[in-house]
């Protein structure tokens, strides 16, 4: 998610059709950019001088353990460095939230060159940090701990493909390091009351056994909060909605079994106390085969006495 604060990273097929196979681990490390001069305050498009650009670079390790071929464990950890150009404001660097998925394809029916599958997802993440959410947009995050269902969709004829998911994402309250604050009406007291949010994606493109190519859609839309009020700063309950298109491509080594390389670039279409911002990310990951255990057989041999 790339907002006026550093986004949260996702784990590396949270979002995708894409099943690891029994006693599988992928892992690997990506590393991401993203930028913005011109931010929405509210539904006011207008540039940010103050601050200059206003950039953010992820370093993310990433993993996926198939349990069986029907059932996979994901996680992701992001490091993060945040600066502006412009203005007194310092950047930040280190740690941000740890993710987690369940990822669950109940349904998978195949006819001729057709494939249907659905898959039910459940996710949580959490910071492993104690940094500032109330400094955006330089913050690392928002510091809310999250509960994520998500129910998806994949149709594949061939070697091209659709993908669909919608994500309700349940957001705990946080405290910051002020006991009063202002957003609609004045509150005395550090906790704030963090909004739930839903995410809608799209994707589809073409997929073997060799290449990924996918053109993606995707919606964030926050239920609850406020505009960011005339040239104040941005709150961590502010309404944060974003439309974002992008291209998503993975190829995966024929000559040297198990490794592949992943890239993406994303570009801010329309927000709302959002950051326009252009992200690209690049990545290298490995399958790691874990054999199944041989039993031992006891043997037990008699002599004749």
């Amino acid at each position: 998610m790339v907002c006026l604060s550093a986004g949260a990273i996702q784990a590396q097929t949270d979002i995708d059709a894409i099943m690891m196979s029994k006693r599988n681990f992928c892992t690997g490390i990506m590393y991401g950019n993203s930028s913005w001069t011109n931010y929405w305050e509210g539904t006011l498009k207008r540039d940010n001088e103050n601050l200059g650009r206003v950039s953010t670079q992820s370093v993310s390790i990433m993993g996926n353990y198939g349990v069986n071929r029907r059932l996979n464990l994901l996680f992701g950890i992001p490091y993060i460095q945040t600066k502006a150009s412009a203005g007194t404001l310092k950047g930040m660097r280190g740690i941000q939230d740890l993710s987690l998925w369940v990822k669950w394809m109940p349904i998978e029916k195949e006819w001729g060159k057709h494939t249907f599958s659905v898959y039910a997802l459940g996710g949580a993440s959490a910071p492993l940090t104690n940094y500032a959410a109330d400094y955006l947009p330089i913050s690392l995050g928002l510091r809310s701990k999250t509960l994520s269902l998500r129910g998806m969709v994949d149709y594949q004829y061939g070697s091209w493909f659709t993908t669909f998911s919608g994500t309700y994402v349940h957001r705990s309250n946080i405290t910051i390091d002020r006991m009063a604050y202002y957003t609609t009406e004045m509150h005395y007291t550090n906790e704030v009351y963090m909004p739930d949010a839903l995410q809608f994606n799209w994707r589809a493109g073409f997929r073997d056994k060799g290449w990924i190519v996918e053109a993606v859609a995707d919606q964030w839309t926050t239920l609850g909060g406020f505009d960011i009020t005339r040239n104040n700063m941005p709150f961590p309950s502010n309404r944060m909605n974003a439309t974002r298109l992008g291209i998503n491509l993975k190829y995966e080594d024929v000559f040297l079994d198990g490794l592949s390389l992943t890239g993406n670039a994303f570009t801010t279409v329309a927000g709302r106390n959002m950051g326009q911002a252009n992200a690209f990310a690049a990545g290298v990951f490995y399958i790691i085969d874990f054999p199944a255990k041989k039993k031992k057989t006891k043997e037990v041999s008699t002599e004749k006495q």
